[in-house]
């Protein structure tokens, strides 16, 4: 962990001595939120989809491929006045499923401090607050997103966010509910991480609150450094309605929560056609001795790390810069590492296969703002086996 942050750091401090050059301006990252939430009229609608095709690649077998309109959001919001604002997401999935992404209230007291509540996006990393399709390369999210931060990941809470111009920073900072950890039976694993704990907004319980920030700095023309934490527990159902001197109940219901202290850093940085970009995740769980016995079943014991790490580079660019045209036609290679048995404790034994490597390359083409197709090919492998399951995608994406 100490070599992959000096590694990072290390990055950082290359890309900040190669921009030094350059002029400071205003932090050009946006969300789909974002883009609403700075306009003036009293209606805001936006939204933002992507269809995709996926075509799994083997020398011994057919495969079927799989075509999806994978989501399909739309983004309503109210300017109350010119202090407060409504914003909410809608999200259709897979044609059948709906979600609802976002629903918070803003009031805004200067460009320094906004005051803001409801259904909101944990601020970790880059792509679980830009998620929309033309604000990445690649047709599917990066394998660290869906497991360690799963994407989209939003819980209900309150908080501050704001900008200090002067100091090129943008902050946020909330305290919201938890993973659902458990309520009848465990909701993390080894193989799937955190993302079957998240509680989107519905029905949603807390145990105890969590806490997250995130630190972004804009201060150099091109380059944007981020640092995200997450702190707390996993909730459980076991404390709702236990007396406080039951200390039986009290130990029951302790052991089945697990800790959490998740520490994000991220870089992004584009000049002159060139992109690069790059994020880290290293979560580290406690409890989870507790948890993994707790929640065993059938006689099989939970597999939940006690630390998991997931981190990804990518360079890209963007080969029609010196040409007068629209189009913008972006070649890309990512490679990503990740490890939800990064560490374990004395009841479970590494899981090899929860250990993967990813290199995926592909092409970009933005037709114009707001409307890309994309095409690439992924190559995964686990530490238990030598092979790679090869995964051909294309798709087309849109954001307005």
């Amino acid at each position: 962990m100490k070599k992959l942050l000096l590694s990072f750091l290390i990055v950082s401090a290359g890309l900040l001595a190669f921009a030094q050059e350059d002029e400071n301006n205003p932090n050009q990252y946006t969300n789909s939120a974002d883009n609403l939430l700075i306009q003036d009229s009293k209606l805001l609608i936006g939204g933002y989809g992507e269809v995709h095709y996926n075509q799994p690649l083997s020398g011994d077998t057919y495969n079927n491929g799989k075509l999806d309109v994978h989501r399909v959001v739309m983004l309503l919001g109210y300017n109350f006045n010119e202090k407060t604002q409504f914003i909410t997401e809608i999200e259709y999935e897979h044609v059948k499923e709906v979600y609802v992404e976002q629903a918070f209230l803003q009031y805004k007291l200067n460009n320094a401090i906004n005051f803001r509540g409801g259904l909101m996006l944990v601020p970790m990393g880059i792509i679980n607050e830009y998620h929309e399709p033309t604000t990445f390369n690649g047709v599917e999210r990066p394998l660290v997103d869906n497991t360690i931060t799963p994407t989209t990941w939003r819980e209900i809470g309150f908080g501050i966010t704001g900008t200090i111009l002067p100091a090129s920073l943008k902050y946020q900072a909330y305290v919201m509910n938890g993973f659902n950890g458990y309520d009848g039976s465990a909701k993390l694993s080894g193989a799937k991480g955190m993302r079957s704990g998240r509680q989107k907004g519905a029905e949603s319980y807390m145990s105890a609150p969590n806490f997250a920030g995130k630190i972004e700095y804009f201060g150099i023309r091109g380059l944007n450094l981020g640092v995200s934490t997450y702190l707390g527990k996993t909730q459980s159902t076991l404390y709702n309605g236990i007396d406080k001197d039951d200390d039986a109940a009290v130990a029951m219901a302790d052991s089945s929560v697990v800790g959490i202290s998740m520490l994000g850093l991220d870089a992004r940085y584009s000049v002159k056609g060139l992109q690069l970009c790059g994020q880290l995740y290293y979560a580290s769980l406690s409890n989870t001795d507790e948890y993994n016995a707790f929640t065993a079943k059938d006689g099989s014991m939970n597999d939940v790390g006690s630390a998991m790490i997931g981190y990804y580079a990518e360079a890209a660019y963007n080969v029609f810069r010196t040409v007068d045209t629209e189009l913008q036609l972006t070649p890309f290679v990512r490679y990503e590492f990740l490890n939800t048995h990064s560490s374990v404790e004395n009841n479970i034994a590494k899981n090899t296969s929860y250990k993967k490597t990813a290199i995926t390359t592909g092409l970009t083409l933005a037709l114009t703002k707001g409307a890309v197709v994309k095409t690439d090919i992924q190559f995964v492998k686990n530490a238990a086996t030598d092979t790679y399951a090869k995964t051909f995608s294309a798709g087309i994406g849109v954001m307005f």
